[in-house]
């Protein structure tokens, strides 16, 4: 009996924390970054919020199951443009699944992929919508899109931006990049290999255009300028192929993290999922963080 009581109080204890420990926090993931899709996860213990489906149903939920991530926690899906990189999977996903796709209006004129309509509704700028105990806040930013946006969302006092395609890091970008506790942050190329890479010229300025894409050189900008103190996680995204080196990029932002972790998104995988604590309830988790599990890195 006594060995029985040894073995379950440490085990209640745990348990106990564990679930304290997820009622202030969010759990972070990338499925895919970069153009040839993007989805980005985000949720709290029972229910999460897909920012993008660019890659195949199939790859999703592939994708989910290797991190152990079931599929029916997902109560919404937000599309942030009209991109087929943004949205190559979510017309199969949303059947089924039955799961509402957020857009806007005009926004939905220009899916190039036949949508249900059932399943369809709207977000407008600045106004949180509601999925469960998340929040959902779009704010407008700069591409060469139609109506495109990018997101906060927000739950058990935590704050995650996906600020990806962005041409300049605007007032609206640098105001909610502030609140972040963690984000994915678009760093599409560098300066010099986009400079004597072998793109055309127009494709060029488009990138580097105001509605194009953000460099490293600007991504570490906001970075160095407008990043919180309690920033815990940063994950660099939408990295651009050929213009572009997961390394360079690391190499580049590790210099200036201080206490903020820095992790390159993958185009040809998914990251870890990442656990986002609330920056005053941080100190109190540390010396629980070897009983976690893998998965919560």
């Amino acid at each position: 009996m006594g060995a029985h009581v040894t073995i379950l109080i440490p085990f209640c204890f745990f348990n106990f924390f564990f679930s304290v420990l997820c009622s202030m926090s969010l759990f972070i993931a990338s499925l895919n970054s970069g153009s040839n899709g993007n989805c980005y996860y985000v949720g709290n213990e029972s229910e999460a919020v897909l920012v993008d489906a660019g890659i195949s149903c199939r790859e999703i939920e592939k994708r989910m199951a290797s991190l152990e991530l079931p599929v029916n926690r997902v109560k919404a899906i937000f599309i942030s443009h009209e991109h087929i990189d943004h949205i190559r999977g979510v017309d199969v996903l949303a059947k089924k699944y039955n799961l509402p796709i957020y857009m806007t209006p005009v926004m939905q004129k220009s899916i190039p992929v036949r949508l249900p309509k059932n399943l369809v509704c709207s977000f407008q700028s600045n106004k949180p919508v509601a999925i469960g105990a998340l929040k959902v806040t779009a704010f407008a930013k700069q591409h060469d899109a139609v109506d495109p946006y990018s997101f906060i969302v927000e739950g058990n006092g935590v704050k995650i931006g996906v600020i990806t395609d962005i041409g300049i890091a605007c007032d609206q970008v640098i105001h909610y990049f502030k609140q972040c506790h963690a984000a994915f942050l678009e760093s599409n190329y560098d300066e010099h290999m986009l400079e004597h890479g072998g793109y055309p010229i127009h494709l060029k300025r488009r990138i580097r255009g105001g509605k194009g894409h953000l460099s490293n050189v600007q991504a570490l900008q906001l970075f160095i300028n407008h990043r919180p103190a309690f920033m815990s996680h940063l994950l660099l995204a939408h990295l651009s192929k050929n213009n572009n080196h997961p390394e360079l990029v690391h190499d580049l932002f590790i210099k200036h993290a201080n206490k903020t972790n820095i992790v390159v998104a993958s185009r040809y995988g998914e990251t870890p999922v990442y656990h986002i604590v609330d920056a005053a309830h941080r100190k109190d988790v540390v010396p629980f963080k070897p009983l976690q599990l893998s998965l919560f890195e």
